[in-house]
């Protein structure tokens, strides 16, 4: 299988090391790499499988990663990927947790990474600009787009948007019954096995750590730590920056209240969890690799072999729920679509996934320099041109691109 499908595991391994920007720029990138160049997905495929990890808990480009792999090889290679995809931003941030208290903090600039977010924008023009002629067609798509993106731009930390605006788009196109009439379907067996895991993980850990907290068991930091961590990759919408409160809150802040009651409790310094959540963005890949971070700072205390296995379970945690719940859903999307009333869904949901990339160009937007009188606004404005540009125009692939903006933050 590996030899196989090397060529397709190779390009993930490149994605991973050069993913940039968040889950939007994230799926810019592989519009480029997995259907222009590529091939392995068509336009549509993706888009269809941007909205339907928008439908779901977990971290949603790592989701469409493991979709794509599975298209191609099936489960295996779908947990491949997986691991191909996550495994350099979690060895960054583990290894973060490790480095942390033998650098100074204020000698962690990020100039290198300056050009990154008009870099990031220039993929998500490109993916915007791709993506419009196959999704925007009639008047309904365009005013769900319109929606879409004013609603995504004004609510884009609110975790509920991303799935309501799905399931709204896909009602309103919907409403219609006329050009697509239903055909006669043969009931089709579901495989539980998935479900049933995931939901057996979730309920023991819940157990388990409960139990070790209660009776305070020697050594329970590992197992509270998954509990925690496996919880909110399993309830989190919306990506990586609404898991970072979420994650502040449970490990920084809410300790200082209970540290007197529970002096075991896992406890990160609030200043440490700012930089790791400075630094997450720094890197490529998915910002959920700050589970690993996380969890190697629960357990440094206990010694270098335990914060290993912290970084290693909160790795583990975060993304497993994630591949579960898509490997077992998908399979009953696929089989859903055969309705009428799911296939019609389909065109306003393309229409919304346009609208939350735009709405992403603008909200990172906001943040660039552009419109002042200085050398740096100029610079940005050239590198997002410059970056729609060499998408849409030459086959250079997005390492090259992102390497020519990480030297322009060195010199420049």
């Amino acid at each position: 299988m590996l030899l196989r499908h090397r060529h397709f595991l190779k390009a993930v391994f490149l994605n991973s090391v050069t993913a940039f920007g968040g889950p939007q720029a994230h799926i810019a990138m592989m519009m480029k790499t997995f259907v222009k160049q590529r091939s392995y997905v068509t336009e549509e495929e993706l888009m269809e499988y941007t909205a339907f990890c928008q439908l779901l808990p977990g971290a949603s480009s790592t989701q469409t990663i493991t979709l794509i792999g599975y298209k191609r090889g099936g489960v295996p290679l779908a947990v491949l990927s997986l691991i191909i995809w996550i495994l350099p931003a979690c060895i960054l941030m583990g290894g973060l947790s490790f480095l942390l208290h033998y650098i100074d903090k204020k000698a962690l600039h990020t100039d290198v990474f300056k050009f990154i977010a008009p870099m990031a924008v220039g993929y998500l023009v490109y993916a915007s600009f791709t993506t419009f002629s196959v999704a925007i067609k009639n008047t309904v798509t365009w005013f769900i787009m319109i929606i879409s993106t004013i609603a995504t731009y004004l609510f884009f930390n609110q975790p509920w948007i991303f799935p309501a605006l799905i399931v709204l788009g896909g009602i309103t196109t919907n409403l219609s019954k006329k050009r697509i009439p239903q055909t006669e379907l043969k009931p089709r067996k579901i495989r539980w096995w998935n479900f049933w895991l995931f939901g057996i993980i979730f309920i023991l850990a819940g157990v388990m750590s409960e139990k070790a907290r209660k009776e305070n068991w020697p050594n329970r930091k590992p197992i509270n730590l998954f509990e925690n961590t496996y919880r909110m990759g399993s309830l989190i919408f919306g990506g990586g920056h609404v898991l970072m409160p979420i994650m502040y809150e449970q490990f920084s802040i809410r300790p200082l209240a209970m540290k007197r009651k529970d002096p075991n409790v896992i406890q990160i310094d609030k200043g440490d969890m700012y930089t790791g959540m400075g630094m997450v963005r720094a890197f490529p890949g998915p910002v959920f690799s700050i589970a690993a971070f996380a969890g190697g700072m629960s357990l440094k205390d206990m010694g270098a072999e335990m914060q290993l296995l912290g970084c290693l379970i909160g790795m583990v945690a975060i993304f497993l729920p994630s591949a579960l719940l898509v490997l077992f859903f998908f399979p009953i999307w696929t089989y859903l679509k055969k309705y009428a009333a799911v296939y019609r869904s389909l065109e306003g949901i393309n229409a919304v996934v346009v609208g939350i990339m735009i709405a992403g160009t603008f909200y990172i937007l906001k943040d660039i320099s552009l419109m002042e009188a200085k050398t740096i606004s100029f610079i940005n404005i050239g590198v997002i041109i410059g970056t729609f540009l060499l998408l849409k125009y030459t086959r250079i692939v997005s390492p090259v691109i992102v390497i020519i903006c990480l030297l322009l933050g060195y010199f420049l």
